[in-house]
């Protein structure tokens, strides 16, 4: 059985930093994409980043390109995300998801049916 635990999340003004950390067991993490995404109350979950599983490559939403950063250390089946210049509309619970797909890395990870396991969520919440 897959189990995402995230960590991470906080209260942060604006401006500030986090990193957010996924750990993941129960199949070989390296196999797979990773992705984060958020919901803010009221609204849909939506894709933040996913990182390839070698590591190589990545994806991010056009609302944190340059601001958030997605990396991932196979060696500790840990993903992480960087989050810098925090705004308060990046207030929201963040999830991480593993995919479904071993070995598979395309647009298709823009899509949370792409992901088959789940965290429970941290939240961020940044203040103005």
């Amino acid at each position: 059985q897959v189990q995402l635990v995230e960590s991470g999340g906080g209260l942060v003004q604006a401006g500030g930093s986090l990193r957010l950390s996924c750990a993941a067991s129960g199949r070989t993490f390296s196999n797979y994409a990773m992705g984060w995404f958020r919901q803010a109350p009221g609204k849909e979950r939506e894709f933040v980043a996913a990182m390839s599983p070698g590591g190589i490559r990545t994806y991010y939403a056009d609302s944190v390109k340059g601001r958030f950063t997605v990396s991932r250390d196979n060696a500790k089946n840990t993903v992480y995300l960087q989050m810098g210049s925090l705004k308060p509309e990046d207030t929201a619970v963040y999830y991480c998801a593993q995919a479904s797909v071993a070995g598979r890395f395309n647009s298709r990870n823009y899509d949370r049916n792409e992901y088959d396991y789940w965290g429970q969520g941290t939240q961020v919440t940044v203040s103005s």
